[in-house]
């Protein structure tokens, strides 16, 4: 099947971006060290990632794919986006303004602030970011960077999965937490099919769960305690075509409190502070939601690590 965003572009997009980019570790565990049985799993700990989440790959991406303006850009994010797009921003010498919603954490907030960025806060929800973004990015001329419905994100986002194809190559499922889309749909244009790539979606947030079952990108509730990055209202155009080509149907749903013991569990056997998004692909595995096979080799994602658990903060 011929897609908009193919493994040449990923790779060629990772070229581009490898000098500004981490390439992340993955570590293998034996299941039997969370209880589990089975195969050992690959843990891609993306949380490792410049800004504390995948999202530095689809920021530098847009700034060194698209010509940027001399007013800059502007992002709408939950949090991370916005951290990747400023951090992205900065490190290219350009301006950068991000609106995020009243629900971003302050872990996420203060980080955005860190790498100079202009900052409006404002609205419950990360569509309320979005459509003022989209106001100023009108008055102002400023590139619009969007968080996942963006040919150049995708490809930026897809490079993970070119680094679980090379450093887990015994994986035969990739489990990946959903939001807007545009983490799971670079993961699953790289693969194209090789791989089974399976949606995780926290149960109050179930954007690729209810697109799929309508046929078609419609709203879907937005609360949960990962909702800074797990809640856009609805899955992205590009992705779910991309999703509806090469992800598994069976979205799996998880609760608060499996992404809380998967948080809890990861911090207690591996020393890995995780936010909520980005335990939320390893909890459905601790939490039985999604059993692999007999002889299935599973990678998680462990997409993001802006937290307030931790404050060294004097």
């Amino acid at each position: 099947m011929t897609m908009f965003v193919s493994r040449n572009d990923i790779a060629d997009t990772e070229g581009l971006i490898r000098p500004f980019i981490r390439r992340t570790p993955t570590i293998t565990v034996d299941a039997g060290d969370f209880g589990l049985v089975g195969s050992p799993v690959d843990l891609k700990l993306e949380l490792m990632q410049h800004t504390g989440s995948f999202k530095a790959r689809g920021a530098f991406a847009n700034l060194l794919l698209r010509e940027v303006p001399k007013t800059g850009v502007i992002a709408a994010s939950g949090g991370n986006h916005g951290a990747a797009v400023a951090y992205a921003a900065q490190d290219r010498g350009v301006p950068a303004t991000i609106f995020v919603p009243s629900i971003s954490s302050k872990a996420k907030i203060d980080r955005i602030r860190s790498y100079g960025a202009d900052i409006v806060i404002g609205g419950d929800r990360y569509a309320d970011a979005l459509a003022a973004s989209e106001v100023r990015a009108a008055e102002t001329g400023a590139l619009q960077v969007h968080a996942f419905d963006q040919v150049e994100t995708l490809r930026g986002q897809g490079t993970v999965g070119l680094e679980i194809e090379a450093d887990a190559p015994a994986a035969t499922t990739v489990l990946v937490a959903v939001g807007g889309g545009g983490l799971i749909g670079g993961l699953a244009a790289w693969f194209a099919g090789a791989r089974k790539v399976v949606a995780v979606e926290p149960a109050d947030a179930p954007t690729l769960h209810a697109a799929f079952a309508a046929g078609r990108p419609v709203d879907a509730p937005t609360g949960g305690i990962a909702a800074d990055s797990l809640a856009p209202r609805r899955i992205g155009e590009l992705a779910f075509r991309i999703a509806s080509a090469y992800v598994d149907p069976q979205v799996v749903l998880v609760s608060d409190d499996d992404i809380r013991r998967a948080q809890a569990a990861l911090w207690s056997v591996m020393r890995v502070v995780a936010e909520p998004g980005g335990a939320a692909a390893f909890a459905a595995l601790l939490s039985g939601r999604y059993r692999p096979a007999p002889g299935e080799r599973v990678a998680v994602l462990v997409c993001g690590g802006n937290t307030t658990a931790v404050d060294f903060a004097a």
